[in-house]
């Protein structure tokens, strides 16, 4: 199976990579969104091939895979050949709805592609019109690092925090770490972290941590929760989105809206490593059921046959 998409979110693409087929993506030499090419920072198999934007028309493909509304409403249109923008049709929505959480519409009103949330939650509160919709929940390797928890602290994980906001949890954020020792990493974080750790060292790093703390308000279930908790990592964050969906308060993890809760919480697991092993032992269990790697691209594998099958079906009727 040949799927042509997009370079848009390193560590999505990373895991979706892991499945039994063929991904091709796009470059151009100033790198714009989407046309980044594999990069230096994630170990992409031999199944990852790039493709300059100028030569996309020339390659045969079994399905489209669109990720931004950019993608859908520009990029196909400026590399796609007219046989190519005719063939099966995936929409991957990485993010709940900004506009208004519950009445905001998705771009795509058609019954010609698939849209898949990477949540419920995702899928609950958009409207997707008369588009046909699927859940995928995120899937992630397990890591050959194991949870130490030796260091006292916490740590955040999100890039471009400051920039970012409230959506984010920055005032969270700077709330907790008054109370609780936080370390923030990730990209362009300023003065109030530590910098980018890349992905591939992120588990060495992370794994001395006694627990990781998610502020984030309004987002999709992040792929560095997934990560923390597959490695054993006790996980505290907002009881929001998705997240309430996935954490047992108190058996695999600690949520709660009320920011004195976590707070206290936090410290909590900070003079009770057992207690904090504990915890994480459970989160992980949680994770090898839900997000493991093999039913993440069998979903995915299945997906892409079915739509590519009722394609074959359409055109031979």
């Amino acid at each position: 199976m040949k799927i042509f998409t997009w370079h848009i979110h390193g560590s999505y693409l990373f895991y979706l990579s892991q499945g039994n087929y063929t991904i091709y993506i796009p470059t151009k030499p100033e790198k714009t969104e989407g046309y980044y090419g594999r990069g230096e920072t994630f170990p992409f198999g031999d199944n990852v091939i790039e493709i300059p934007a100028n030569e996309v028309k020339n390659y045969e493909f079994d399905c489209i895979l669109f990720q931004t509304n950019q993608n859908y409403l520009k990029d196909q249109y400026e590399i796609l050949s007219a046989e190519q923008r005719e063939l099966p049709k995936i929409y991957i929505e990485h993010d709940p709805p900004r506009q208004h959480p519950t009445d905001t519409k998705h771009i795509l009103d058609t019954t010609d592609v698939t849209l898949v949330h990477v949540t419920h939650f995702n899928r609950l509160m958009w409207e997707s019109n008369q588009t046909p919709t699927r859940v995928i929940e995120h899937g992630v390797t397990t890591s050959p690092i194991s949870y130490k928890g030796d260091i006292a602290r916490g740590i955040v994980v999100i890039n471009n925090l400051p920039s970012r906001g409230r959506l984010l949890g920055l005032d969270v954020f700077m709330e907790a770490r008054e109370y609780v020792p936080l370390d923030l990493v990730g990209m362009n974080t300023g003065d109030l972290g530590l910098g980018e750790v890349l992905h591939p060292e992120l588990p060495e790093f992370q794994s001395r941590y006694r627990f990781f703390f998610n502020p984030i308000r309004y987002t999709s279930l992040g792929l560095a929760i997934c990560e923390a908790m597959m490695m054993g990592i006790p996980v505290v964050g907002l009881a929001t989105t998705e997240l309430s969906a996935v954490i047992d308060n108190g058996f695999s993890g600690f949520i709660h809206t009320d920011i004195n809760y976590l707070i206290d919480k936090m410290n909590l697991l900070i003079a009770d490593p057992e207690l904090a092993r504990e915890i994480g032992n459970n989160g992980r269990e949680v994770a090898l059921k839900r997000f493991n790697i093999e039913r993440f691209t069998n979903d995915w594998e299945q997906l892409f046959a079915e739509v590519t099958q009722k394609n074959k079906n359409v055109l031979s009727a």
